[in-house]
């Protein structure tokens, strides 16, 4: 299979990577194989975008933040 080197790589960009896969509980290089083939292939479905973008497995899960609920204007008639 062949290979690939990747020169001048940022020390924050190299410990994020790190801490990235870390949290997969992968290599550092199995991440950037995975980050190297989401990047390059379409999804067959609009759904399986959805999935990649917004599962836990790629990241924190969607928070919504809270909001008030407000009563509805009244218009004097």
């Amino acid at each position: 299979m062949p290979s690939l080197s990747v020169r001048k790589i940022d020390v924050e960009t190299l410990n994020l990577l790190r801490q990235q896969a870390a949290l997969h509980g992968v290599s550092v290089e199995e991440e950037v194989r995975q980050i190297i083939k989401l990047s390059v292939t379409t999804p067959e479905k609009m759904g399986d975008l959805a999935v990649r973008l917004f599962s836990p497995a790629y990241g924190d899960s969607l928070a919504i933040a809270s909001r008030e609920v407000h009563k509805p204007i009244e218009f004097g008639g």
